[in-house]
């Protein structure tokens, strides 16, 4: 079991495994394999999680600095004390392992680590591509995903209750998996079911979870589940992308709001585990938000603002019923790759221990959900600039955004609490759920995963 602390881990000379682990350069030259460090029958003591993850961030810096000697040495011992499929502490270092090694190819500094290191573990993540029915499946396996499903249709439920027409915007990184609960709950409404609008940003986006097919395609099967249940539902897909905020789909949106207020509609933005892939630099919008971004001269009078503020601003310009916003909670948005290394770290290595309490070794569906973290990883630390879209921030932060853009949070009712802890008890012990001010948090072994939150435009 894998357990971290609040501070954090000692530096390198503070720990005892490390006693016989020095890295003298005038040590390295003499033979092989690398004087210094310990054989493979001591290999046992570097089995700690916190002595993985020192190894790990001397290995960054090593190849930050162009020491390519330094940085095989490291990874060297990396490569056998971390094998694919060894306990959550292993296979959690080999992905960071397979990260450096991608990093370190594509900059030059370690040409032959890859090929040290393919005999160890592929270093190609394929992720699979899901039909509707094992994608339902698979995110139904946790209450990662189900948590935010369950904790945001209670608040749109209560927030659109009485209203006639319902216009949802899902922003989700999960194709339109929550959906089908909500029609559920909407069809069971004692006054009748309100007529149902769904709009989605549709972008060829190689993000996982991936489907196996169209959103055209996958409206239509809404659109009949709907149907099914009674409940009259309009889909539409508007191309748009998170690199750019979703511009197009927030300028329609715009376009036709005279519409959309005349007819009383409800506009809910739903918004789960997307948001966090808008870039989250200030950039100058004089040369950069010009030309990427319809609405954005209209939400600034300073010299520079970040993208994901300006997005929910023109949110806010809509005058939304209800903002619901769910993410993973974490900070890997640091420049320096130590520090970002540390973060993804003692963040990630939830997935890895949590997936032993649900699918058993060997298994497609422990294949698929291991891949999708190793995506993870390998785009946090291999990758730069535009290229690294893994980039989460804390509820904390979010909250701030939320409160700048002039929406104010509003409180999850018993109900909701009430139904996540029943959805709790189906899964795994080691699950819980906390209150934080008006936010709703997901834990695992008392460490915060994801955090649910709902607004509305402040008066």
């Amino acid at each position: 079991m894998m357990q971290f602390t609040e501070t954090p881990p000692p530096p390198l000379h503070q720990i005892s495994s490390f006693s016989n682990f020095t890295m003298n350069k005038n040590q390295i030259h003499r033979t092989r394999p690398w004087p210094g460090f310990p054989s493979s029958k001591s290999f046992a003591s570097f089995g700690d999680a916190n002595c993985m993850e020192q190894l790990l961030v001397h290995c960054a810096n090593a190849i930050e600095s162009n020491d390519a000697t330094l940085a095989q040495q490291i990874l060297w011992v990396l490569n056998n004390i971390a094998p694919p499929d060894g306990d959550s502490n292993q296979r959690l270092t080999c992905a960071f392992l397979r990260a450096l090694i991608t990093r370190a190819a594509k900059s030059g500094t370690c040409k032959m680590l890859a090929a040290m290191a393919n005999a160890h573990c592929n270093l190609v993540v394929h992720n699979h591509k899901f039909s509707v029915i094992e994608l339902a499946s698979f995110v139904d396996l946790t209450p990662w995903h189900r948590f935010g499903f369950t904790a945001a249709n209670a608040a749109i439920l209560e927030a659109v209750d009485g209203c006639s027409v319902v216009h949802i915007v899902d922003f989700s990184l999960t194709h339109c998996m929550q959906i089908p609960t909500l029609i559920d709950a909407i069809a069971n409404r004692f006054e009748g079911p309100p007529r149902l609008k769904l709009t989605v940003a549709g972008a060829a986006e190689d993000v996982p979870p991936m489907l196996d097919l169209s959103y055209e395609e996958l409206g239509t099967k809404l659109v009949n589940f709907a149907r099914s249940r009674n409940v009259m539902l309009e889909f539409r897909v508007i191309p748009s992308s998170y690199a750019d905020g979703f511009a197009s789909l927030i300028e329609q949106m715009r376009v036709q709001q005279l519409v959309y207020a005349e007819s009383g509609e409800a506009l809910v933005i739903n918004c789960h585990m997307m948001l966090h892939y808008i870039p989250e630099e200030t950039l100058n919008p004089s040369t950069t938000f010009s030309s990427l971004n319809p609405y954005s001269l209209e939400y600034y009078s300073s010299t520079s603002i970040s993208l994901r503020s300006l997005f929910l601003k023109a949110i806010r310009s809509l005058e939304p019923t209800i903002v619901v916003l769910v993410d993973e909670d974490a900070d890997l948005t640091a420049n320096n790759l130590v520090c970002r290394l540390r973060s993804a770290f003692n963040y990630l290595w939830i997935p890895y221990d949590l997936v032993d309490t649900f699918l058993p070794r060997g298994s497609k569906q422990r294949e698929w959900y291991e891949a999708a973290v190793c995506w993870k990883v390998e785009n946090v630390i291999a990758h730069e600039g535009l290229q690294r879209v893994e980039r989460l921030e804390p509820k904390s932060r979010w909250v701030q955004r939320m409160r700048n853009a002039n929406f104010r949070g509003i409180t999850f009712g018993e109900e909701a609490v009430s139904e996540l802890k029943t959805m709790l008890d189906e899964h795994a012990a080691g699950w819980g759920l906390k209150k934080e001010e008006d936010d709703l948090v997901l834990t695992w072994k008392g460490h915060n995963a994801v955090f649910a939150s709902a607004w509305v435009p402040a008066a």
